[in-house]
């Protein structure tokens, strides 16, 4: 009998504090953490570029880390305006702590939607595990990576929440000015509502899932143009048309 050691992803909880405001506490893998307020503050709506966000200090507290956000006058009236609790987010859920009129009424950005080739999914698919350096011996971190339109993989975040990979490696593209609107996304999870939701706020126009997408992610990414390619695996591809309504 032969003895295994089991890996694991670590899991901490993360007190996000906008200007001495406490907002939410969300669950992530601790790694690439300032990649992730800055993704995290884009895709929660509360700024609308990175000049918005002022600084960002990263410390450790009694079982976990706390993110001090400095943000500017308007960003921060975005803040006070909710008035509300701060966010418990669970590592399964991206918008815990919304209310039903903030998900029901959200009126997202529009992109111009555009379907990447096949072969450049391909591509990038046949070469996403190889780029998930975190999850090498886990085998439970999600990623989120940034392909060119030949499908070669130019960036990758990774957590033990989707939506948490996702907003990482959008708060990644902004401090390095990726182009989001050259190129596509791929998802190692199912793609749910908010990501669909937190693709389109970045501007990205192709996104990619290796699982299916609900029926609320498909008609998200139909209203705001999002061509959604989902799911996705190198034997069977599945493409939902680009809408012809797109900006």
């Amino acid at each position: 009998m032969t003895e295994d050691t089991l890996q694991l992803a670590e899991e901490v909880p993360l007190a996000l504090v906008y200007n001495g405001i406490d907002y939410a506490v969300m669950m992530v893998t601790p790694h690439d953490m300032t990649d992730f307020v800055v993704g995290f503050s884009m895709t929660e709506g509360i700024v609308s570029s990175l000049s918005e966000i002022k600084q960002v200090s990263i410390s450790p507290v009694s079982d976990g880390l706390k993110a001090d956000i400095r943000i500017g006058a308007d960003a921060l009236r975005k803040v006070l305006a909710r008035s509300r609790r701060p966010i418990a987010g669970r590592t399964g859920c991206g918008i815990c702590g919304s209310d039903m009129d903030s998900i029901i009424k959200c009126t997202p950005h529009t992109v111009q939607g555009y379907t990447p080739e096949l072969q450049a999914i391909r591509t990038a698919l046949a070469n996403l595990r190889d780029h998930q350096t975190l999850n090498v011996g886990i085998g439970m971190l999600h990623a989120a990576a940034w392909c060119s339109t030949d499908g070669h993989i130019a960036s990758i975040r990774e957590d033990v929440g989707r939506h948490n990979a996702l907003d990482k490696l959008i708060g990644h593209g902004l401090q390095t000015h990726l182009d989001f609107s050259d190129g596509f996304c791929v998802l190692t999870s199912r793609c749910s509502y908010e990501m669909a939701a937190k693709a389109v706020a970045s501007g990205m126009r192709a996104l990619v899932s290796l699982s299916a997408p609900t029926a609320l992610a498909l008609r998200t990414a139909q209203q705001a143009g999002l061509a959604l390619i989902s799911p996705a695996r190198p034997e069977s591809i599945c493409l939902h048309p680009v809408p012809s309504h797109t900006a």
